[in-house]
């Protein structure tokens, strides 16, 4: 019993020198700073650092696949008679590299008044790398997340129903003018057109929103409001989704075709039974001066 008492009064003496808190604490300091080193996000150098090698990398991309109609530094080229060769990327941002690239558009295939949607030449990873360098070019806008433009992260079909209806008035007033009420598109000015939107991902939609691409105006978040972006694209959804109920839609393309099936069609018919009528007649009147005489 006096062994046990002795060994606790000892502990008790080296509890309370000032050695002992100073080693629990360093203890405790210790544990706490792993724990937060194997748990804790990567740190902003590290984030930096792997920004820097995404940027490298879409750098040398860029060099081999774009500099030779953008420049070297994104620059734009001009010709020597004055003419814009390939536009300057400085400030167009991520979005409009994933939108174009993404979509196929760039690289362009020939020179012309439109740029062809094709397949990608790059995958997803390249195009960021690609993205990256020209965003560090100069500010623009970013890819959007899906939050902002995927229809199906709405909270409730209550939510969803809604910015369908806004989107539509939106859509109304602001697009059908080029992209048809259908969305199937529409030619444009100078050998242009306006392509169809019914088969283009919804975060492209938002991409040629914001940044405005060839013949298309710019709609900034002060224009149409992300939250409106995403309510139009809801509606575009809706449209995609409607049943084609048969007959001639002539392309769904409007009163534009449906002009020119009545011209050709509705004329050539009244003209060819016009001509068949006065040839008919003239045969039969000769036939009677003959049976005349």
């Amino acid at each position: 019993m006096r062994l046990l008492n002795r060994s606790v009064g000892r502990l008790s003496r080296h509890r309370r020198r000032p050695l002992a808190g100073a080693a629990v604490l360093l203890v405790a300091l210790l544990s706490t700073g792993g724990a937060y080193a194997a748990l804790a996000p990567a740190s902003q150098a590290e984030v930096e650092k792997d920004n820097a090698a995404l940027i490298a990398e879409g750098k040398e991309l860029f060099m081999i696949n774009c500099s030779t109609c953008h420049g070297a530094n994104g620059e734009g080229i001009t010709t020597q008679n004055g003419k814009l060769y390939g536009p300057s990327l400085i400030g167009v941002g991520a979005a409009s590299v994933d939108f174009q690239v993404g979509t196929g558009r760039m690289p362009m295939a020939q020179p012309g008044a439109q740029v062809e949607v094709k397949d990608p030449s790059f995958n997803q990873d390249e195009i960021d790398a690609m993205a990256a360098y020209v965003a560090s070019l100069g500010p623009g806008p970013a890819v959007p997340e899906p939050e902002q433009y995927d229809p199906e992260t709405f909270e409730s079909e209550e939510e969803r129903d809604a910015a369908v209806a806004l989107g539509g008035q939106i859509f109304l007033t602001n697009c059908t003018a080029c992209h048809n009420f259908t969305g199937a598109g529409g030619a444009m000015p100078r050998g242009g057109e306006a392509p169809s939107i019914l088969n283009t991902d919804p975060k492209h939609i938002y991409q040629a929103m914001l940044t405005g691409p060839q013949s298309m105006d710019t709609f900034s978040d002060g224009n149409i409001s992300p939250e409106e972006k995403k309510a139009v694209i809801a509606y575009i959804e809706t449209m995609k989704e409607q049943p084609d109920y048969g007959g001639f839609n002539n392309g769904a393309l409007g009163p534009v075709t449906e002009g020119i099936v009545a011209w050709v069609v509705g004329l050539g018919v009244l003209v060819a039974f016009t001509v068949w009528i006065a040839a008919h007649t003239t045969r039969t009147n000769q036939t009677k001066k003959g049976s005349a005489k």
